[in-house]
Order: C-alpha cells, then sequence, then structure tokens
C-alpha cells in the first residue's frame, strides 16, 4: 500500500533544510503560509520533550485555485504541508504530502491538479540534499 507523503532522509542537519526548503518551494511556485513548531507546541501545551519537529503549509495560489474551483472540499486539505524531522540519529528527514494519495484519490477531478502539485513537491524533495 503506498504511503501519503514523498520522503527523503537526508545527511544534513535539521537547520540547514529548514533553512533551505523556503528557497526551494518557491522555485516551484509554492509560498510557505505557515509554520508549525511541533517541539515547541507541545512543550507549552502539554510539557512534552519531542523531536525537533516543523510543519510548513505551503501553497501554490494558481494550482489551489484550480482545485478549489473543481471541488471546494479540496481545502480541506491546503496547504500542502512539508514536514522537516530531526531523526534518531540527527539526520534530518524531510516529507511532504502526496496529492495524489489524498485529493486525487478523495476527487479524480482534481487529478490533474494533483499530478502537476506531486511533480513539483518531488523536485522539493529531491533537491534537499
Amino acid at each position: 500500500m503506498p504511503g501519503f507523503t514523498l520522503q527523503k532522509k537526508t545527511e544534513l542537519r535539521f537547520e540547514d533544510v529548514l533553512a533551505r526548503l523556503p528557497e526551494l518551494l518557491q522555485a516551484e511556485g509554492f509560498g510557505v503560509l505557515t509554520q508549525i513548531d511541533v517541539k515547541e507546541t507541545l512543550k507549552q501545551k502539554i510539557g512534552v520533550d519531542f523531536r525537533r519537529y516543523r510543519i510548513l503549509g505551503a501553497c501554490n495560489p494558481r494550482f489551489a485555485h484550480q482545485a478549489l474551483s473543481a471541488d471546494l472540499e479540496v481545502g480541506a486539505m491546503l496547504p500542502c504541508n512539508v514536514v522537516v524531522y530531526e531523526g534518531d540519529d540527527g539526520k534530518a528527514v524531510v516529507m511532504a504530502i502526496d496529492p495524489m494519495q489524498t485529493m486525487a484519490a478523495a476527487n479524480p477531478q482534481v487529478r490533474a491538479v494533483a499530478e502537476q502539485v506531486r511533480e513539483r513537491l518531488e523536485r522539493v524533495v529531491a533537491r534537499v540534499t
């Protein structure tokens, strides 16, 4: 069964990947709308320690408009999340949502948009290292 993310384990440190991602996303037409520091949030809200884990909410406005025009429910799956976390070995792992497993699986009408978004997110993940 295929997973719902595109992912890559890197040889880089968490900070290095996190610093590079906005530029890589921008090169593919995405902007970072939000960043959630999961480690800090969990510490503040429930007092637990967690690994470094950041969620970036990325959006490509043109593709978002196309998908929303085909199906308003797609908004529940936006923005496209890109995650960076620190593995047990100290190396960063990067993941991006696979819209073919989420949006396109939910509604075949958005398949063409999902394919284009997937191609771009694949390139981002591949270019991290």
